[in-house]
């Protein structure tokens, strides 16, 4: 019984603070390197982008216009957001939430980042 309610306190502990970091606070939590195998830094045929660990993976290379699938694995929300301009803007839902946005029509680099988590760092290259 007692290890059940360590464990029940310790899920609620970690959902506290979890929860807290999709309305914009931090979680202390440092940025992996962990994505799933095949999702960032394929080219257009795999075009989607996979967070896991507060950390959005390898480089993304697509062709113009290409739909990007994000699939967030964090607990917390996360957004995939254009460094400048509005090039894109993609809000996803934590435990599996997806979301998607359109490439750029313009080749070139397009750094983006996590509102929520302004650690997280990305590149998407349209070419």
């Amino acid at each position: 019984m007692k290890a059940m309610r360590a464990r029940a306190a310790a899920v609620l502990m970690a959902a506290l603070l979890l929860g807290g970091c999709a309305s914009g606070g931090s979680s202390g939590t440092s940025p992996g390197n962990a994505s799933a195998p095949g999702a960032a830094g394929d080219t257009a045929a795999a075009a989607s982008i996979t967070i896991k660990d507060f950390a959005y993976g390898a480089p993304l290379t697509v062709a113009p216009g290409t739909t990007v699938t994000v699939t967030n694995m964090d607990a917390a929300a996360h957004t995939v957001t254009a460094d400048k301009g509005q090039a894109f803007d993609a809000k996803v839902a934590g435990h599996g939430g997806t979301a998607t946005f359109t490439a750029p029509s313009t080749p070139g680099t397009y750094p983006y980042h996590c509102t929520y988590h302004p650690e997280m760092h990305g590149t998407l290259t349209v070419k």
